[in-house]
């Protein structure tokens, strides 16, 4: 039976457990629907006026272009080693054990493709902090140190041809001309895609057309 949005949802409420925090991870490959689901379920389940769903990316944790230049990684931009994994790791931990003080995460700005410090507070009236990005399921290196502070993981599965486009059209959107975008996910995103898919044996739910389980049956 296919995964309505209502069946997320219900699975989503119920992951805090007696007065605990929790954290949900969404993965998938580049342009699979990641963001848009997360933001759907945090929208939808903090609709009652009552914000207890967190929403934190990962993306935040990208390495800033200076750095990514310094090191010499600037061309393969979101590949696993451009980002600060183990950072992003601690701030998960820090999610789950800190429930008393406001938790600030960064974020990222999309149109300086850069990460912004202290972007995202964290309350402590959150008990679900929903995660998403491409590598939360990546057993190597910091990235192994990611899964642990998951209660679940759910992987986003989207028809090729249709992640593709959209991809494409994403950088189009930020920047980039066709030939420009079209070579990009040829060279980046379609090999770390690649990385992506084989973690998908170890997501807990695996949400196919995400875009389609988002709407109310």
């Amino acid at each position: 039976m296919p995964t309505t949005f209502d069946d997320l949802l219900a699975r989503a409420r119920a992951l805090p457990r007696e007065g605990r925090r929790a954290v949900l991870g969404i993965t998938g490959s580049p342009g699979a629907g990641k963001t848009t689901l997360a933001e759907s379920l945090v929208r939808e389940l903090n609709g009652d006026g009552r914000p207890w769903v967190a929403h934190v990316p990962m993306d935040g944790f990208h390495l800033a272009d200076a750095e990514l230049d310094r090191l010499g990684r600037r061309d393969r931009k979101g590949a696993p080693d451009t980002f600060d994994a183990a950072g992003y790791a601690a701030l998960l931990r820090r999610l789950r054990d800190d429930t008393a003080d406001v938790v600030y995460a960064p974020g990222f700005e999309r149109v300086l493709e850069q990460p912004i410090a202290g972007a995202i507070p964290v309350p402590p009236t959150a008990r679900l902090v929903v995660t998403e990005g491409n590598y939360l399921l990546l057993d190597t290196g910091a990235w192994a140190r990611v899964r642990p502070h998951l209660d679940e993981v759910w992987f986003c599965e989207l028809d090729e041809e249709e992640r593709v486009r959209r991809l494409v059209a994403r950088h189009e959107e930020f920047g980039k001309d066709h030939e420009a975008a079209v070579a990009w996910v040829e060279r980046s995103d379609q090999r770390n895609a690649g990385l992506v898919a084989a973690t998908r044996e170890r997501a807990d739910l695996v949400v196919r057309e995400p875009g389609r389980a988002d709407r109310r049956l």
